[in-house]
């Protein structure tokens, strides 16, 4: 990849072509309960290179507003939340949540010309989103399967990871990895143990692609070898990965155990924010399930202050970080413990990921077959930030594009899975999970 691409992939701040197009999409921006009182405690925000301050007001209702106030740049962080509005601690300026000023006490006159940014906001999934684009641009709200469903049937969780957001989003993409970094950690972990699954992908590393571009991003199909019969390979394993334009993916499935996702959203162009999703459509997940994840098991983390009595984690920095080099023990990774040493899925990830820098040098990198899903998608983001500076409209996610799953599944060697895939694990509503 030559660094004028590179540039264009990597920079999502204001005015930026890349920064633009994430702009056309509702954004997660914090979980709803980080802001869950009316009146209560605002929360720095920071994304797509933006200082914001969220905070839900009297009414309920969420805000999203510029952190710093018109007059001298005071950040409202240190402001009273109060009365339907954010009132400034310096000089006692109120904004309300659509950023107008409803109040300068010295000089009321000049009220409507002190108005700052703001951006509307909904909430789905116990995440609210924020839509930072054109007013007139605004889409369909997110109608991912787990943005549908009860509260109780889903569990999200986020982390800060300290790398691009491209970094992370190519590792959600690439299933040909978890032969390796994650090898042995699912024969533990209790988010993926006892599947079959773990067998086919422990015995096959070579994994074969087969990828499909469609209106919602792009279906990854990678094929593993399966089951024999008298020595003769009968079936193949395929674990098929959603990766939902811009920033979602959908994790193949590990048995019975629940349905996993991310999303992987730009702070400035050197952070991101993982958020990981597990989830049930049919049924709540179980108090086993949400104490698993609470521990940091499958996708989730524990976070470096956790265990600090009364300290709320609000740098959502895993304990397990570059500062420590991941925790790494070589006992666990001499004896196949940890394949890299790094204990925890995500940690796992997040160690080579942000091994990278914070922003790779793609100049320098030699892909292979198995990066085919990878260079795709890079593609698809460059191709639709492009367009959108020659006045083409970027890739439209409606509810019907969004019902989309991950899926892994046994098929005989014959059976196309483009073909099983379309029926299947598309316009998911009602349709059984696939799962091996």
């Amino acid at each position: 990849m030559d660094q004028t691409t590179s540039d264009l992939l990597t920079r999502t701040g204001p005015g930026t072509a890349m920064g633009n197009l994430m702009r056309r999409y509702w954004v997660p921006i914090l979980s709803s309960n980080e802001i869950a009182d009316p009146d209560g405690p605002q929360v720095r925000v920071q994304i797509l290179g933006e200082k914001l301050l969220a905070f839900r007001d009297t009414e309920g209702q969420v805000g999203l507003i510029d952190e710093f106030c018109a007059h001298r740049g005071v950040s409202l962080f240190f402001g009273r939340n109060e009365e339907c509005g954010i009132r400034c601690a310096y000089h006692g300026l109120k904004y309300d949540r659509t950023g107008a000023c409803v109040d300068v006490p010295s000089a009321p006159q000049v009220a409507e010309r002190m108005r700052i940014k703001a951006y509307p906001c909904i909430e789905r999934g116990g995440l609210v989103w924020a839509y930072m684009g054109p007013p007139d641009k605004q889409p369909a709200p997110p109608a991912l399967e787990w943005c549908t469903l009860p509260l109780s049937h889903v569990y999200v969780s986020k982390r800060l990871q300290q790398s691009n957001y491209l970094q992370a989003i190519e590792g959600g993409i690439d299933t040909a990895h978890v032969s390796y970094v994650h090898k042995f950690s699912v024969d533990s972990d209790p988010m993926h143990k006892g599947a079959k699954a773990v067998d086919y992908i422990k015995a096959d590393g070579n994994v074969i692609f087969d990828i499909e571009k469609n209106p919602f991003g792009l279906t990854l199909y990678g094929r593993r070898n399966g089951d024999r019969e008298n020595g003769e390979i009968s079936s193949y394993y395929w674990r098929i990965t959603q990766y939902v334009f811009p920033w979602f993916t959908l994790i193949p499935p590990f048995g019975d155990h629940s349905l996993g996702g991310h999303v992987w959203v730009p702070i400035d162009d050197e952070n991101c924010w993982a958020w990981s999703i597990n989830y049930r459509p049919d049924q709540p997940l179980s108090h086993q399930e949400r104490a698993d994840m609470d521990a940091g098991y499958g996708i989730h983390v524990l976070y470096e202050n956790r265990d600090v009595p009364g300290v709320h984690p609000i740098s959502w920095r895993p304990r397990a970080n570059k500062d420590n080099d991941y925790l790494i023990d070589r006992t666990a990774q001499k004896q196949k413990r940890a394949y890299s040493g790094v204990h925890g899925i995500s940690e796992q990830d997040a160690s080579l990921q942000e091994s990278m820098g914070p922003i790779q040098d793609r100049t320098r990198e030699l892909l292979l077959p198995t990066d085919k899903g990878i260079v795709m998608a890079r593609r698809m983001l460059e191709e639709a930030a492009l367009g959108l500076e020659n006045g083409i409209e970027p890739p439209a996610l409606d509810a019907t594009t969004q019902q989309v799953r991950a899926a892994g599944v046994l098929l005989p060697t014959a059976q196309d899975p483009k073909t099983w895939g379309k029926e299947k694990i598309e316009h998911v509503a009602g349709k059984p999970v696939y799962s091996v």
